[in-house]
């Protein structure tokens, strides 16, 4: 029996494609689905000369139900799309392709506006897109054709899960694929967040070896990680570059989002690894931005949920001063306010716990928020335990540089070279050779044993940044180091310019801190030589040097690597701190076995940016730690604290 098409649309692309099918199949033809879609049918297509986003909703509407599976083509500004294949019952519709199509853009803002506009006319916008040339509407129709007889014989369809964008312009065309829309409101359905999903039962997680602190090797993961989440057209990464001023293999990648283009980079020995690296870290911040693979259904005060809920005020917020700015962007903690809540998971209370949603994702965009948050503690892992063991680093790593800092603490200085690790040696050398720097190592391990090493590099001309300063934790010192150095890397002599240029400007920040405001301020500040004497609690070189083997004390013996992170989970039990996971795991990285968490330890100094926005109210271990540590002779108050802002970059 002969498959039956449907063809429903205006213009001279559906009735070309009409007149071609009709010789092969029984076709029906319609301008719209006012006469509603016969049983019969084993394919439509809805095709137009030009844009039409309310005949794309209509069609959605109309054939989910029935579970008949849609092609579309049309044209946009000069551009043929054809696809995708929608099949109903599988996720990943025409409005998921549209949305990572506009976004992939770098006029996603104003296409985006446009497509709105459009959809609210009810003939949907003008009757022929001015390049759909005869010529080019004959390429699309071929195209589609061949797409048609592909899917109607049971063949692998190009349309599936992706777009073909044809350059009516030139006729060039290309296939670009795109990840089903986890908040689409057509063809998603998100599991309610619950405590019982949140619940974190550890399993094993074979290390791939005993030299490393992974269960899934790099090279597994890059042979997967550009080809599902990296393209420039549909991508939910759109662009990467490589670096090759820098003394290290440095990729960057970028993440479209509505408010602008963030870019996010990996630093290796390698660049593909570099790249994946990169990737990765886009994957971690895509995850931390909202619930996307979960939906928030708690909404309600901390005083009516203060039995199962962590109080947002042992997290660290701003001071009443800071609050009582003009134009301060946070309100106070306002426990009779209803708010949105997520479902965590507590190791030290070894139950779910509701977290503040702007806790456990980004709450820079303020909306009635108390406090700046950003990716403190997100990390990304092959398991969900690797996740949560990185997690923890980074929360560590952030803590140990900010208590450095605020208590201006004298830290053992490392010999790097009493390790005998050659790789370190070389990664040394070549920042001296390429970078222009010397590095100083410093113990930055707090009470909790969980090596942390603080590395400067001091610029050894008179051009150019003048100190750059980095940190790493890991179970594994040499790791940490190796980490530091990396990210130290990627700000050698590249923002130079941007020093001189705006010196004047940043000359004004180191005598009024309150100017710094941004990110990049921090680490260009401390670029000035004159900033120099801020860091001379470390830079002070009449110290003796330590080795590795005498400052470092924790054994990671372990072949699984959830047994490394229970012996940490049991340190944090020992000094009474809470390690509360955030499950942020999308569908989008669910599917290649991936995991994402927020990792909240509440006591620990969170990072911050812009020296209004500093959070040490209510963590009154920055005050005992010092001396515990015997930096100190006595707690410190508040007034004893660095008042400077801090050099991470």
């Amino acid at each position: 029996m002969s498959a039956v098409v449907m063809v429903v649309g205006e213009g001279l692309l559906a009735e070309r494609v009409w007149e071609d099918l009709s010789t092969q199949y029984e076709v029906i033809r319609r301008y719209d689905f006012e006469a509603g879609v016969p049983e019969t049918i084993n394919l439509v297509l809805v095709l137009h000369d030009t844009l039409n986003p309310s005949i794309h909703k209509k069609s959605e509407e109309v054939l989910r139900p029935t579970g008949i599976p849609w092609l579309r083509g049309f044209v946009s500004y000069g551009e043929g799309v054809i696809g995708p294949l929608v099949r109903p019952e599988i996720p990943g519709c025409s409005q998921c392709a549209d949305k990572r199509r506009i976004m992939a853009g770098l006029d996603r803002k104003e296409m985006w506006e446009m497509d709105q506009r459009l959809e609210a006319k009810v003939h949907g916008g003008i009757s022929c897109d001015a390049w759909a040339s005869r010529t080019g509407l004959l390429q699309m129709a071929h195209l589609l054709e061949a797409e048609v007889q592909s899917i109607l014989d049971g063949d692998q369809a190009y349309s599936e899960g992706r777009l073909c964008l044809i350059n009516l312009k030139s006729l060039k065309s290309s296939w670009h694929p795109f990840l089903p829309d986890p908040l689409c409101p057509v063809c998603s359905r998100l599991p309610n967040d619950s405590p019982a999903a949140a619940r974190i039962t550890l399993q094993s997680s074979l290390k791939i070896s005993t030299d490393s602190f992974r269960c899934r090797s790099m090279d597994d993961l890059k042979n997967i990680l550009s080809k599902d989440y990296l393209d420039e057209r549909t991508g939910l990464l759109n662009g990467k570059m490589y670096n090759l001023m820098l003394p290290f293999a440095d990729a960057s990648v970028n993440l479209p989002l509505f408010t602008g283009d963030e870019g996010v980079a990996g630093r290796t020995h390698s660049y593909k690894v570099s790249e994946a690296t990169a990737i990765l870290e886009g994957l971690e911040r895509y995850c931390g931005l909202s619930p996307s693979g979960k939906q928030t259904v708690v909404h309600d005060s901390f005083r009516n949920l203060e039995d199962r809920a962590l109080n947002p005020l042992k997290v660290g917020v701003h001071s009443k001063e800071q609050y009582a700015l003009p134009n301060f962007p946070f309100k106070p903690f306002n426990p009779d306010q209803s708010i949105d809540w997520v479902w965590g998971y507590s190791f030290l209370q070894e139950r779910p716990i509701l977290i503040p949603e702007l806790l456990a994702y980004y709450s820079l965009g303020y909306d009635e928020g108390f406090v700046y948050e950003t990716s403190n503690g997100c990390a990304v892992g092959g398991s969900i335990e690797e996740a949560i063991f990185y997690g923890i680093m980074e929360v560590v790593e952030r803590d140990s540089f900010l208590m450095t800092w605020y208590a201006e603490l004298a830290l053992p200085r490392l010999d790097p070279y009493s390790t005998n690790d050659q790789e370190l040696k070389l990664m040394i050398d070549r920042v001296r050779a390429v970078g222009g720097y010397d590095l100083y190592f410093y113990n930055s391990t707090m009470e909790n044993g969980i090596p942390s090493v603080l590395v400067l590099a001091k610029n050894r001309e008179k051009m150019g940044l003048n100190i750059i300063s980095a940190a790493g934790a890991h179970l594994d010192p040499l790791r940490a180091a190796k980490s530091a150095i990396h990210e130290l890397a990627g700000m050698m002599r590249i923002l130079d310019a941007n020093l001189e240029a705006n010196r004047e400007e940043y000359v004004r920040m180191l005598k009024d801190s309150s100017l710094v405001r941004q990110m990049d301020d921090h680490g260009m500040l401390y670029g000035l030589p004159e900033a120099q004497e801020r860091l001379q609690f470390l830079l002070d070189d009449s110290r003796p040097l330590r080795t590795f083997d005498e400052e470092f004390k924790w054994e990671a013996v372990h072949a699984d690597l959830t047994d490394d992170l229970r012996d940490i989970l049991q340190v944090f039990r020992g000094l009474n701190l809470d390690v509360i996971v955030v499950d942020q795991t999308t569908p989008e990285i669910k599917q290649n076995g991936l995991f994402c968490v927020k990792v909240l330890i509440p006591g620990m100094l969170p990072m911050t940016f812009g020296q209004h926005l500093t959070r040490i109210t209510g963590l009154e271990r920055v005050l005992r730690v010092p001396m515990e540590l015997r930096f100190k002779e006595q707690p410190l108050t508040l007034g004893q604290l660095n008042p400077y802002p801090h050099p991470f970059p």
